[in-house]
């Protein structure tokens, strides 16, 4: 991914993260074990309370003893309160809220080269790949181009590579996936190409896409004043593991894991 098009993702991404209506659970998210709910019931102080889902997706609630609610969208488990309430004879129309204060049922991980790693809530049916990326703080510096997604469909395990800038250029939401409770999002480090010998910065180079032998010299600051641009060598390793050295044409493509060597100028 180019610097250019890098810093418009993550200025998408950390938009995306203070826009408005970029807010806490949706009202047709539904609830499950662990979350946190805040109820509160008009002016009845005493009903008003902090209280999470139990294991069993039960919620013990004073008076009316343990519901089910798991599975149950916010407006559903409100309305259920309320029916309790009144069929118990306690309040002739009580006015119940619910707010999610924390979920903790319906979780993705983040993992690797990701500004915010960790575990980060589904606030809402049919949450985005790009919008838990938005909550990571985006991709870092040295993250790769492409992401990994596993997780479970069907019964049935998966894995799906993800290419970051497809999924930006696409139109729609295209490329975009849903994620699920117990979604893995997974971004490896960037592939890279080492210099060594007369360049003015040898080491580690991020490999771009179709970097040529050109580009990754001129990403190192171009040979150093004892070197030269002729008979620069490419080491590669095969797929079965041999080495394999080379004199390129300065416009071949290089691999991740290639070592590009400049030598000295002879004059």
């Amino acid at each position: 991914m180019g610097s250019g098009l890098r810093a418009l993702v993550v200025l998408v991404l950390g938009w995306a993260l203070t826009a408005p209506g970029f807010c806490a659970a949706s009202a047709d998210y539904t609830l499950a074990p662990g979350d946190l709910l805040r109820i509160q019931v008009y002016q009845q102080p005493d009903l008003s309370l902090e209280l999470r889902l139990q294991d069993n997706g039960q919620l013990t609630y004073p008076l009316i003893g343990p519901l089910p609610f798991s599975g149950l969208t916010v407006p559903q488990a409100e309305r259920r309160i309320a029916d309790g309430l009144r069929q118990g004879g306690f309040l002739r129309q009580p006015q119940v809220n619910i707010t999610v204060v924390q979920v903790r049922g319906h979780l993705v991980n983040v993992l690797g080269h990701v500004q915010r790693p960790g575990r980060f809530p589904i606030e809402k049916p049919g949450l985005r790949l790009s919008e838990v990326l938005a909550q990571a703080g985006g991709v870092t510096a040295i993250g790769a181009d492409n992401l990994t997604l596993l997780g479970v469909r069907h019964g049935e395990h998966f894995r799906e590579t993800i290419d970051l800038v497809t999924l930006f250029e696409s139109p729609g939401r295209e490329g975009d996936p849903v994620v699920e409770n117990g979604d893995t999002i997974f971004v490896d480090r960037a592939p890279v190409v080492y210099l060594h010998g007369e360049v003015q910065r040898p080491g580690p180079v991020r490999l771009e896409r179709q970097m040529t032998v050109l580009q990754a010299l001129a990403a190192a600051g171009g040979p150093s004043p004892r070197g030269t641009m002729r008979g620069i060598k490419v080491t590669r390793r095969a797929g079965d593991g041999v080495l394999r050295t080379w004199v390129p044409d300065n416009s071949e493509a290089l691999q991740s894991g290639d070592v590009v060597r400049i030598p000295e100028s002879l004059f």
